[in-house]
């Protein structure tokens, strides 16, 4: 932490790279050994297919023109 003064203002500084770093190990501790990170990301893939699967005509073109605007990313990028 660095506190100084130059004229009429002060400026203060603060690392937060160790307290990161600390939040960073921690979050891996919570986790545990058990993590599966690929599992995780296949997961939320797979709810994604079935989030935009069964769609009628309407909600098709709804989903394509979002799609198409970026607003949702194109199906297998998600």
């Amino acid at each position: 932490m660095n506190d100084r003064n130059t004229s009429d203002h002060q400026i203060f500084e603060l690392d937060l790279a160790d307290h990161e770093a600390r939040r960073r190990t921690e979050v891996l501790a919570a986790l545990g050994d058990a993590w599966d990170p690929i599992a995780v990301m296949e997961g939320e893939a797979d709810a994604y297919r079935l989030l935009y699967s069964g769609l009628d005509a309407e909600q098709q073109a709804t989903y394509d023109m979002l799609v198409a605007a970026g607003v949702l990313p194109a199906s297998g990028q998600g």
